[in-house]
Order: structure tokens, then sequence, then C-alpha cells
């Protein structure tokens, strides 16, 4: 659903920029509370794994494919404010890198594919959790659901955002028709996606699901006749660590193994935004993306004749970037908490 430059006018684009600009700074300060020395290399890793699973489309109806979009997956691990952060992250490479969205659409894109996907998602995974039983398996079935949600509202958003600024004369009805009908399919994979990588983790390493914190029950001491929660340990266990660093590794070469080799048998067909633009006539003002002339530019990598070798090399590449851009970027608003407040206070958050 990468808005391309061109189908949305200047004065929106802009707006939306501004609306994409202050959700990424509002984002920056909430991650603060979720990041920590556990949850901050997960969240580079995230960004990077959706990087990964965007190039692989799959089909969804006659000559149409969908993709990942991501928001609910992020928001699910890591948490809603560095899930928006990470799929902007994503979108950011994409754009400059991969000529994938276009730069002037970029507000548009956080917009709708960052802020809009995990805000719903995360609102509906929530209430989802408090009415399911407090198992594991409730909180992969919210995330099925909630990922199936995020989809057609990133549809209708984008619909919203071109009945203001949309630079061609179309029925505004019929491209809402046309783009809830296909996003609700391409849901459907979203949702298998978010729900068998959410459940995976879940299974191992529930502790550095932010959507299954609940599930950890504190322990309680009796204190004077009273019951009190017991002090937090001061760090994880050797195994824990070790765990979690298999945990960093298995997910870093999942990632690369699916942006450099399964990526080749992804779907050609275009994806549900490419298929109504054309249908639709949406498509007719579309401008010549800024990076088009990138080395890597739709993802292959110039004066690399074979295509196979090209794709896959462009992928890992995108990989790399993603998660070295994505773990900086996580780690310096780590770093800004602790230089925020003392040890003490850290703590005990």
């Amino acid at each position: 659903m990468h808005v391309p430059d061109g189908f949305i006018d200047a004065p929106t684009s802009l707006a939306a920029g501004a609306v994409a600009a202050a959700a990424v700074a509002v984002s920056l300060r909430g991650a603060r509370r979720e990041l920590d020395e556990r949850t901050a290399p997960l969240a580079g890793l995230v960004a990077a794994f959706i990087f990964a699973v965007q190039m692989l489309n799959f089909p969804v109806a006659a000559g149409t494919s969908g993709h990942l979009l991501g928001g609910a997956l992020a928001a699910i691990l890591v948490g809603p404010y560095t899930g928006v952060l990470c799929v902007s992250v994503v979108l950011l490479m994409q754009g400059i890198l991969f000529a994938d969205g276009g730069l002037t659409a970029l507000g548009v894109n956080i917009t709708d594919m960052a802020v809009v996907t995990t805000v719903v998602s995360y609102a509906v995974f929530r209430g989802l959790v408090k009415v399911l039983p407090r198992r594991r398996r409730s909180v992969t079935v919210a995330s099925f659901v909630a990922a199936l949600v995020s989809v057609p509202a990133a549809a209708v958003a984008f619909t919203l955002i071109y009945a203001v600024g949309g630079t061609t004369d179309v029925s505004i009805g019929k491209v809402a028709t046309a783009m809830v009908g296909v996003h609700v399919l391409i849901g459907i994979g979203e949702a298998a996606i978010t729900g068998l990588t959410v459940g995976a983790v879940v299974a191992v390493r529930p502790d550095l699901v932010y959507g299954a914190r609940d599930l950890r029950q504190r322990l309680k001491l009796r204190v004077n006749g009273e019951l009190i929660d017991a002090p937090a340990p001061a760090a994880a266990p050797v195994a824990a660590r070790t765990s979690r660093r298999a945990l960093w590794i298995s997910g870093l070469v999942t990632s690369l193994v699916l942006a450099g080799f399964v990526s080749f048998y992804a779907s050609s067909s275009p994806d549900g935004l490419e298929k109504v633009a054309a249908d639709q006539g949406i498509d007719k003002r579309t401008e010549k993306h800024a990076s088009a002339d990138s080395p890597l530019a739709d993802y292959g990598v110039r004066d690399i004749a074979d295509a196979r070798l090209s794709g896959g090399l462009a992928g890992v590449i995108g990989v790399g970037a993603t998660a070295v851009a994505g773990t900086g970027v996580f780690w310096a608003v780590r770093r800004r908490r602790t230089g925020d407040v003392s040890p003490t206070a850290v703590e005990n958050v």
C-alpha cells in the first residue's frame, strides 16, 4: 500500500507530513517508557523482519497480490509507540534506498501504514485480551484479529486522504469499495503472518512480548499479614540472556533468508493499491520517484544481470540497513530515557 508521488496533491501531502511528524515525535517520547535493555535490540529486529516480509507479496485474487503492513505485529511485539517507529523506519529505508513509496508521500505512508495500523490494531488487541482468558493462546488469537482489522482500516484511511487531496477526478465510492474489498483479503494474510509470528515468540519468550506482559504474574510476599509485590530481579538469568541472544540471531537469519532467497518466489502481481489505482484511474498523475536512479531501486542491484542474485542481494542489504538504522534509533531512545531519570527510578519503572 505504498503511495507513490503524484497520487496526493501538495497541500494534503504537507498536512499528512505534519501529522506523521507529530506522531513520530509522540512515539519517540512514548517509546522511552516501552524500551529497556531487553526490548531495544528486539525492536530493531522487528523493523528488519517487517522489511523482509514486506518483500513477500502473496496472491489474494486474480491479478492482485498483498504484503504485510506490519503495524499490528510491531505494536504487539514491542509496544504501540515503538511499533509506529518500527514501521516508519521501514518506510524511510524503502523510500530512500529502493524507490518504494514516494518521498513527497512519505507523510501519507507513515500516517496510513504506521500510525493507523498501529493505533487500530493495538486498540483491538487490548480490547480482546481483556475479555479473553489469560492464556498465551489468547494473545495469538487477539493478534490475528487485530491484524485482520488493521489492513482494511488503512484502506479506509487512504480513501479518506484521497477524497481530500486526490489528483484525479474519480468516484470515491468506487475507490472505497475496491480498496476495502481487496484489503480485507490482504488482511487475512496479514493476520496469518502476525498470529504465527507472535505465537512463535510467545511460546519461547513471552516476557519479550509487550502485548503479553499482563500474563506475567508478579510474585507476592506476605509481610505483616499483607500481600505485597516481590521486588523484580536485578538482572536476567544467564539462561534468559542466552535465549534472548539466540532469539535475536534466529530472527535476523530468518529475515535474511526471507529477503535474500524466498522473496524471489513472491507474487509479481500488483498489490492492492496498485491494482485499484490502475482499475479506477487514480494513477494517471503518478510522478517519477526521486530515488528512481538509486543503485537499489525496485529491489535490485544495478549492473547485476542475474535477477535472482540482484533481488536477493538487494533484500539482504535492505534487511541489514533496516536492522542497523532501527537498532540505532531504539538504542538512542533507550539511552535518552536512562539519561532523563535516576538509576533508582529506572529500577522502579
